[in-house]
Order: structure tokens, then sequence, then C-alpha cells
């Protein structure tokens, strides 16, 4: 069974990796989107529902075993990494992003959530461009082709092996990718939702994460279909 699948993107070879992140070989950059690092703290100081405190490490352990596997010399952050702007990370936490992050081009975008830089290893930006590629946290209606984008945390429900699974995924067309969220206890907006319809132009597709790492088409009336 495939735990990625095998894309293109303005004319250039990209894989989806079954953990949700993105992987452009020629470059060695690998990207992420909507970590939400101190998602649980954020709740409790508001409030909200007390969450176990372990989301942030299982975060890293996904991002690291991403890193191993790939080991990239560039990694992109599309926003909201952080949950708020007052987001706290354990020392430990802290130490092992630096960890990750040595020896890298880390670069980190600003989100909604998250949009002033932090002190921490690496460079922020609102969007980065790596011809022909661009890097943003949200998709633009009018962006060039070769946008890749955030934000939506789009997943999408579907029958496999006779049960019916909501999965993250990322969703493609010939203009653009929206990445799922990295982040443990993200949740997610359906991936046939008037938003995301609104950007996308058939023919489009889902690729759900995890194993298998599963292709499909997105059915249902989408902004681009005759």
């Amino acid at each position: 069974m495939s735990d990625c699948q095998n894309i293109m993107l303005a004319g250039v070879a990209l894989v989806a990796d079954g953990s949700g992140a993105l992987w452009w070989p020629e470059a060695r950059l690998l990207c992420v989107a909507d970590l939400h690092f101190g998602k649980s703290e954020r709740l409790a100081r508001r409030g909200g529902p007390l969450l176990p405190p372990y989301e942030t490490r299982e975060t890293l352990d996904r991002l690291a075993a991403a890193i191993r596997r790939y080991a990239p010399a560039t990694v992109v952050c599309l926003g909201d990494s952080f949950d708020d702007d007052a987001a706290v990370l354990d020392p430990g936490d802290t130490a092992r992003l630096g960890a990750l992050a040595a020896g890298r081009d880390w670069v980190w975008i600003a989100g909604n959530h998250d949009p002033r830089p932090r002190a921490l290893a690496g460079s922020w930006c609102d969007e980065l461009r790596r011809d022909p590629l661009t890097f943003r946290h949200e998709a633009r209606p009018d962006a060039e082709t070769g946008e890749v984008s955030g934000h939506y945390h789009p997943k999408i429900r579907v029958a496999l092996k006779g049960a019916r699974l909501s999965r993250p995924c990322f969703l493609l067309d010939a203009r653009r990718l929206i990445l799922p969220a990295f982040g443990a206890f993200t949740g997610g907006l359906d991936a046939r939702a008037p938003a995301l319809r609104a950007l996308l132009r058939c023919p489009a597709q889902a690729i759900l994460t995890g194993s298998p790492c599963v292709r499909l088409p997105l059915t249902g009336a989408l902004a681009g279909a005759s």
C-alpha cells in the first residue's frame, strides 16, 4: 500500500506524503501547514475545554519523522504554526524545534493565528516565492498558477474497505495545492464546503492522508465546473 502520491503542479514534480507533508525532491524542500503548536495551552488559558497537553509533542514527533524520511535542506511552515500569538512552548519543545532547524533553511510563513515573528530559529515572511511555486498561508482566489497554501484544514469523508472514514486531505487542481493541517487536534473543513469549492477548478482531486494514501476525484459543484 502506498503512503504517498506523486503529483504535478506548475510543471513541478511533488510528493504528497501520507503524513500531510509536501516534499519537493528537486529543491529538497519539505512543506507543512497549520502545526498549531500550543493549542491545548491556549484553550486552557482562555477557559475552554481542557485537552491533554501533548499535542505539541505529538506534532513534533510527526514532523521529526518526516524530516528523517526526506532529509530536507529547506523546511517551510505555511502559517498558523502557533495557535495564537501568546502560545507558550515548553522549553524542551523549543529546544527540539531548534535541533530540527539546525543546518537547514527554516522558513516560518505568517498566518492569521500567528502574524508576528517569534524569537525562534529560522526566518519569517508573509509568503515565499521559489519559482515556479509560491508558498503562502491562505489561498487567493486570483492566485497565479503554482500556489501552495494551508489555512483550511481540508478533510473528506469517504468509504474505504466498507467503512466510512473522515481523513485530512490535500486538494489539488491545475493552479493550486491546499495542504491538510499537520498539527494534532486541529479539526477540519469538509473538502466540498463552499469556501473550498470557490477556490478549486475542475478537474480537482483530493489526496487522503494516512495509509493507504488515496487519490480521489472531487465530485460535486466546483466553481470552475462547466
